[in-house]
């Protein structure tokens, strides 16, 4: 679990970098380790043709031979410039009809020909040599008993070739991995390079740079969706920075008017002395300007909710027309006092919070009648 965090916690050009790494090394390994192997399969197939050359030379000298010492000399002449071949052949009683120099009784190994077998391919070991064998019958002129012959092939030059090749090899493959660890950090920087991009663009958004928007053409496919979400998660930031931006200035331009008449009224008040009735007076007055500046404030932060898309509570249908008439009789006496007509048109169903509804129009109609001249209409 903890490796796993560490793995998780990695940079991401580091984790590509170890991943391309332990790719190519696994290629490079499997392909070094496959290499050797068929090298060393073609040696020993190389032995076994020398080998079989051998054995076809050996029944012809023994084919043409006319006793005994005549194979024993023309072997002789044969195998004598083969230094790194032996050879033993022993008649049907086991006598040593010939052998040659360095020749080691052990390489003819512990197991004979079976019953039916006519050659035997093998490998012997000898205080740490290795030889490929060749065991078989011929069949000699001078004699109707078929004689047995070993040969045996020092593999040492295979053996030292193999070992300069696995050194050199093992050169190779360090030399193979650093490089494309090398070049696999390189491939995921520049891979990775759009992501920077992307990183330096979003870090020059600021409230006052809204309008940075991330590249979609110039990044990948794979990145192209990524930056188009940004690019709208920026849109609605912006939206909802302008719309708080535009809030806040509805809100300071709604409020300086009544509060610069409650500092100047207040200021005109404390200017001289007066009697108890007249600063009773003045703070009532105070006190229905900070009733108005409540409400004001309080339908303002409604308003922001709604444009916002903030969803409204207590949700239900109802009627527009019976509650815009049950609001005109409310206003029924002041509207009488000015001789105004309230009236309402149309109808229709809402479904929303009723409260807020009644509240809305309720502060249509006070600022209807507040401002509309006397024997005026009003009509919702």
């Amino acid at each position: 679990m903890a490796l796993r965090i560490r793995w998780g916690r990695l940079p991401l050009t580091r984790r590509l970098t170890l991943l391309f790494t332990a790719v190519a090394a696994s290629v490079v390994l499997g392909l070094g380790a496959l290499f050797l192997v068929e090298t060393e399969r073609h040696f020993v197939e190389l032995d076994r043709m020398a080998l079989q050359d051998k054995q076809h030379l050996i029944e012809e000298i023994l084919r043409n031979a006319n006793s005994a010492d005549d194979a024993h000399r023309r072997l002789g002449e044969a195998l004598s410039y083969h230094h790194d071949l032996y050879a033993q052949v022993q008649d049907g009683q086991g006598a040593v009809v010939f052998q040659s120099r360095g020749f080691i009784p052990t390489m003819r190994g512990d197991k004979p020909l079976s019953a039916g077998e006519n050659k035997v391919f093998g490998v012997w070991r000898h205080d740490g040599a290795r030889f490929h064998t060749l065991v078989f019958k011929a069949a000699p002129a001078y004699s109707s008993t078929p004689l047995m012959v070993w040969i045996a092939a020092d593999t040492d030059h295979h053996t030292q070739f193999l070992d300069r090749l696995r050194r050199s090899l093992a050169l190779y493959v360090l030399a193979a991995i650093a490089i494309c660890g090398l070049l696999s950090w390189f491939a995921a920087r520049q891979g990775l390079a759009p992501l920077r991009d992307m990183k330096s663009r979003a870090a020059k958004v600021t409230g006052q740079k809204l309008g940075e928007r991330m590249p979609v053409q110039a990044v990948p496919v794979e990145m192209a969706d990524l930056a188009q979400e940004l690019n709208r998660m920026l849109d609605r930031l912006q939206e909802d920075f302008q719309r708080l931006t535009d809030f806040a200035s509805d809100l300071a331009h709604e409020l300086r008017t009544p509060i610069s008449n409650l500092l100047t009224q207040t200021q005109v008040a404390l200017a001289t002395k007066r009697d108890a009735a007249t600063y009773r007076d003045i703070l009532a007055s105070n006190a229905e300007e900070f009733q108005r500046l409540a409400r004001m404030v309080s339908d303002m932060l409604f308003l922001a909710k709604t444009e916002r898309g903030v969803d409204l509570p207590h949700k239900e249908r109802f009627s527009a027309r019976q509650d815009a008439l049950a609001l005109l009789e409310f206003y029924e006496a002041v509207a009488e006092e000015k001789r105004i007509r309230l009236r309402v048109e149309g109808a229709g169903e809402i479904e929303g919070d009723r409260l807020m509804f009644r509240r809305a129009v309720s502060n249509l109609l006070s600022n209807a009648l507040r401002y509309t001249p006397e024997a005026g209409d009003i009509t919702i």
